[in-house]
């Protein structure tokens, strides 16, 4: 079972002080209240992410992040008489009555208000009291009120809450004529008729119903202020072709003078993606001299395929990428990319080949597989918490516990020694076998760095977590630091990798919640303005994706976006396909700043429970430099390997 008090404390240092809540009134507040008890049944184990949850009514409980950061600018003293607008579970209202001396909140939904009533009084919260009414309104008979929290977005602050402002007061209300899409406001009272508004920055919140909010008989409204952002991304988006017409690069050009251009996908297993990358690619190698594809795979596998791109004799041995996720790059799309880069460099010389190079630590896929099979023989409790820990060693998680409590026994940690020296063994065989190759690791400097990193690598990955996340960054990006310099100044790369690598991760959960960092992140750090960020994205359709880690590959339906998520925004602009400029579109960047959910799908897809394991927040247009959309995307088509196809390979990289 759960440890809650322990989920709760790492979730005020995780989610609350590490993203810049300070006051420790209000941390130990959160502290204090078990937010489980405000949660639907069923949702008690995702209590301690930092994401909103649903409740009755068609309504959500705000994440903690917002609930502490609001609490915070309320500036609540501890003999304050506070007024909360839209109670819903109770939760706020909980925390709230840590804060001040008494607490009135008000809820529009009578079954929300009863609810919240009853988890107040059994947690033993006196000093609150819960009416259902239009908060709008505020509470005449409770005030002058020294702070108001409106936990929903409105289209202006009501006349009236601050009217019961007492002198000095604070009004903390989400405002914005465009619904879902606000910015958070602190409205002090100075006088009589005079007030100080400041701007907190943009948030996401439920509109404001009532008489002085949007109007529930009329949902034009809501619908509206739901198609601004939309209708600013439709008048900025640059209307792109099908990935196959030799057209679609030609918005890429202005990207050409960078020495890194950086290539995302939403997913690792939707074909758009792949062909846009590599039309892009392809442009880029043709006309403007890039002569390296950098890709988010492992080294030995993608040299293979780099001695197939230049012409060079295979050195025998299993055909590339033969382990869990096979189709990531067996697939036809990149095989048409590959025959088409042996097809460029048969006609160019020397350093004019462009190579492909892969960024990966040493075959991680391939030393999971390695550490499952030791403990499916060695200890088969230990294999299972493996498999799960694996499958959601993704930095969206918000809780990589979820699917699986990996509770570490005596026996995982027993088997670590054994499981560590086999995957260093298992590296070491693969570079004394690159040795007579010399080309393959293009320098013994590069064998002893990958040498050197194992042993600590594989020990981070079996614990899992942040320390494997940014190893495995740093590990990728020192690659391509390497590659370049060993290219030459004028060299430039083109790197595929996922979005979630690719998009600077100061500005998502990632970097500000686990202090995890990615190449986009680094490449903008070294290179600046010369590295230019792009992101992919896809409201529906179909993607290849395992259920489980090392699980099989399944033809999944992608689920269309979240109405809080940024893809929604795009698919609600009713473009099909396009390019998204933010430096060449400032108003576009500022309405994209705020953060808002955004999905990420790896190898492993689950849909059932797609919110809470593919959404993480992001700031779009802080993420990337540049943002490209599909509305609808279909699975890659996997190539068969030597034993399904039944024919003896003639050729390689992929044996067919």
């Amino acid at each position: 079972m759960l440890d809650y008090e322990d989920a709760r404390h790492r979730m005020v240092e995780r989610h609350l002080a590490r993203r810049g809540v300070a006051d420790e009134r209000v941390l130990e507040a959160m502290r204090q209240v078990p937010r489980e008890a405000f949660v639907e049944p069923g949702f008690e184990e995702f209590a301690y992410e930092d994401s909103p949850l649903p409740i009755a009514e068609g309504q959500t409980i705000s994440q903690p992040y917002i609930v502490a950061r609001m609490a915070e600018a309320a500036e609540i003293e501890p003999t304050d008489n506070v007024l909360e607008v839209g109670a819903g579970s109770g939760y706020a209202a909980a925390v709230l009555s840590h804060l001040a001396r008494r607490v009135s909140a008000i809820e529009r939904h009578a079954v929300l208000a009863e609810t919240a009533a009853e988890r107040l009084d059994a947690l033993g919260r006196r000093n609150v009291e819960i009416r259902t009414g239009d908060g709008t309104r505020g509470w005449p008979e409770k005030a002058p009120f020294d702070a108001i929290i409106v936990s929903a977005g409105g289209p202006a602050a009501p006349m009236t809450l601050k009217e019961q402002l007492e002198i000095g007061g604070r009004l903390i209300i989400p405002v914005g004529r465009q619904a879902r899409s606000q910015r958070l406001v602190r409205i002090t009272r100075l006088a009589a008729n005079r007030y100080e508004e400041e701007d907190l920055g943009g948030v996401l919140f439920v509109p404001l119903i009532g008489a002085e909010g949007w109007s529930e008989d009329r949902p034009q409204a809501g619908a509206h202020a739901r198609r601004s952002l939309p209708e600013t991304i439709a008048e900025a988006a640059e209307t792109l072709p099908d990935p196959d017409d030799p057209a679609f690069a030609d918005a890429f050009e202005r990207f050409a003078g960078r020495r890194v251009v950086l290539l995302g996908e939403a997913s690792h297993g939707t074909s758009e993606f792949y062909r846009a990358r590599a039309a892009i690619t392809r442009r880029l190698i043709e006309r403007h001299g890039f002569t390296i594809v950098a890709v988010e795979a492992d080294w030995p596998d993608a040299a293979a395929i780099d001695r197939f791109v230049r012409g060079r004799p295979d050195t025998g041995g299993e055909a590339p990428f033969r382990r869990f996720p096979t189709w990531m790059w067996r697939n036809t799309d990149v095989d048409a990319f590959v025959t088409w880069l042996r097809d460029h460099n048969a006609r160019m010389k020397g350093s004019r080949k462009a190579g492909f190079h892969g960024l990966d630590i040493y075959n991680m896929r391939g030393s999971i597989a390695a550490v499952l099979s030791y403990l499916d023989a060695a200890d088969p409790q230990a294999a299972a918490v493996a498999r799960e820990r694996y499958g959601c060693l993704t930095p969206w998680q918000n809780e990589p516990g979820t699917y699986g409590r990996a509770v570490l026994t005596a026996g995982y940690r027993t088997c670590e020694e054994a499981v560590v020296a086999q995957c260093r063994e298992l590296l070491q065989r693969s570079l004394d076998r690159a040795e007579a190759d010399g080309d393959a690791l293009f320098d013994a400097a590069q064998n002893a760095r990958l040498v050197a990193a194992a042993e600590k690598y594989y020990r981070v990955m079996y614990y899992g977590g942040a320390r494997t996340w940014n190893l495995r960054d740093r590990h990728m990006f020192e690659t391509l630091e390497q590659l370049l310099e060993r290219a030459g100044p004028q060299a430039r790369a083109v790197v595929w990798a996922h979005n979630s690598h690719i998009g600077d991760a100061r500005h998502t959960d990632m970097g500000k919640v686990r202090g995890e960092l990615n190449i986009g992140q680094l490449c903008r750090e070294r290179f600046g303005d010369e590295a230019a960020l792009i992101g992919f994205g896809t409201d529906r359709g179909t993607v290849a994706a395992a259920t489980d880690w090392d699980g099989e590959m399944e033809v999944k339906t992608v689920r269309p976006s979240h109405d809080d998520s940024v893809e929604r925004c795009c698919y609600l602009s009713g473009g099909r396909r396009f390019l998204l400029d933010f430096a060449r579109q400032p108003g576009l960047a500022e309405a994209l700043a705020a953060e808002r959910l955004e999905r990420f799908i790896g190898v492993i897809y689950r849909p059932d429970s797609e919110l809470l394991s593919h959404y993480a927040n992001a700031a779009l247009s802080r993420q990337f430099d540049a943002y490209v959309w599909f509305d609808e995307t279909r699975a890659v088509t996997p190539l068969p390997t030597r034993a399904e196809s039944g024919r003896v390979p003639e050729t390689f990289p992929f044996g067919l």
